[in-house]
């Protein structure tokens, strides 16, 4: 079980205060209830809630389908403020909760979702929404639209405030970065849900009453849940993925970390190159996976510090097609299969497996090629300093056509002006004083020579080394 920080929970408690004093009036009986709506509503928005599973955003904040946010929108245009809030304690209460305590995640979620809900209803009230809907027959829609989008925006901004507040309680992050980004993410889908809220509201005051309301609820619910499956499908691959990577840092020390970088990597390449958006997320997980390979290599070879003789390193060189037929049969990969397996591939053809040349080699092999060589010259590991990120680049230009293709350095070097790069430290243990190379010059295996009649560039093939942009294994 989890613990919740005591900031928190008093930050929760707090929320849970403010809910209470904002129903007061109407649990005070100072507001009439309209008992039916109310009813109606909360049971509407159980009904949605129970099924679903929350996911958590960080430690606590819950998000569901998506599903409920138009009945508490409704709830907010055709109810008082006061009443509005009730709505959705019922519902917030009863919900699913995945992750302990969950009796503190429901009193927050309740909370959360009342507080918007009642400011949403403040907001409307405020700029005259609820006499448009009061016409008879309805209701005069095209007059409710902008107070619907005030309250849209209310609810939008009053959810993204206390979710970053409980992320900076919970969660310890600073307010700043807790903030970053939440309203942008969220500001459109809470537009639609309001737009979606204001035609159940005109339906429900409509000759046909509460139940043609549900023909808006019905399509949102739909197309919330397909969303919720593909995320549930996408937390899958990415779970996959990580396994798999955790795998290989544990069989290979060395390059902890490597393969989450060069997967970053490759990602500003592709963007550099205008690659479709479609296409990204895949090369990534081709970077990320580009040694998986290593599993299938002897460990003793992975962790062996000195020079690998021939037959070790020919062992070191099938990882490729080992890595090949370890992710065969991970469909949503893709393309991403045909770069785990040409990744050492050269331009010149003297790479492996298959000594391809030039356009032969697949796109996404040539950017992780890149991706994995410009990682490993500019980490700093426990056997040598990284190169600075200018040194690794005039390096990878020097082999640009011989071992790289030209078009996909430039894009890096051309990302990277943008973006730039942070090297890290791939193991835990001392860095040996190794003099940092300058452009052309080779290193060994943890400060060992290059052997005679070795080609220098190979030297870092097994993934130790950061000789010509020989890359990680």
């Amino acid at each position: 079980m989890r613990s919740v920080p005591a900031t928190a929970r008093a930050y929760i408690l707090c929320a849970a205060v403010c809910t209470v004093l904002c129903a007061l009036p109407a649990l005070r009986g100072d507001v009439p209830i309209p008992w039916r709506a109310l009813t109606l509503l909360a049971a509407l928005y159980a009904l949605c809630e129970l099924p679903a599973r929350c996911r958590h955003f960080g430690a606590l904040v819950p998000v569901g389908a998506g599903s409920f946010f138009p009945v508490l929108l409704a709830a907010s245009f055709l109810l008082p403020p006061a009443v509005a809030t009730l709505v959705a304690v019922p519902g917030a209460l009863l919900g699913r909760v995945e992750r302990r305590p969950s009796g503190v995640r429901r009193v927050w979620r309740a909370a959360q979702v009342a507080l918007a809900t009642w400011a949403t209803a403040q907001t409307y009230v405020l700029l005259g929404g609820g006499r448009a809907l009061e016409t008879p027959g309805g209701g005069d829609f095209p007059y409710a639209l902008v107070p619907a989008a005030a309250g849209a925006l209310a609810f939008c901004l009053v959810l993204t405030v206390l979710e970053a507040g409980i992320l900076a309680t919970a969660e310890r992050l600073p307010l700043r970065i807790a903030w970053r980004g939440l309203l942008l993410r969220s500001l459109v889908p809470h537009l639609v849900h309001g737009l979606a809220g204001l035609m159940m509201a005109v339906l429900w005051r409509s000759p046909y009453g509460p139940v043609s309301a549900l023909f808006v609820l019905l399509p949102m619910y739909i197309s919330c849940w397909l969303f919720a499956q593909y995320h549930r499908e996408r937390s899958a691959h990415q779970a996959t993925i990580r396994a798999l990577v955790q795998a290989v840092d544990l069989k290979d020390r060395y390059t902890r970390g490597h393969s989450e970088r060069v997967g970053r990597a490759s990602v500003l390449i592709a963007r550099q190159l205008r690659m479709a958006d479609d296409r990204l997320e895949v090369i990534r997980f081709a970077g990320i996976l580009h040694d998986v390979g290593k599993l299938g290599v002897p460990t003793r070879l992975l962790r062996k510090d000195g020079p690998l003789t021939p037959d070790e390193r020919r062992v070191i060189e099938l990882h490729p097609e080992y890595g090949h037929e370890i992710v065969r049969g991970i469909g949503f990969l893709g393309e991403a299969r045909s770069a785990i397996l040409h990744h050492h591939e050269r331009m010149d053809g003297s790479g492996y497996p298959y000594g391809l040349v030039g356009q032969e080699i697949p796109e996404f092999a040539r950017v992780v090629a890149v991706a994995d060589a410009f990682d490993a010259m500019t980490s700093t590991r426990s056997y040598s300093r990284g190169r600075p990120v200018e040194v690794a680049l005039a390096e990878l230009r020097r082999c640009a056509g011989t071992q790289f293709d030209p078009r996909m350095v430039e894009a890096l070097v051309r990302a990277l002006e943008r973006h730039g790069w942070e090297t890290e430290v791939t193991s835990d243990e001392t860095v040996l004083p190794v003099p940092v190379p300058v452009p052309g010059a080779q290193e060994g295996v943890r400060g060992i020579p290059p052997q005679p009649g070795r080609p220098p560039e190979r030297v870092a093939a097994h993934g130790r080394g950061d000789g010509a942009a020989g890359g990680s294994a």
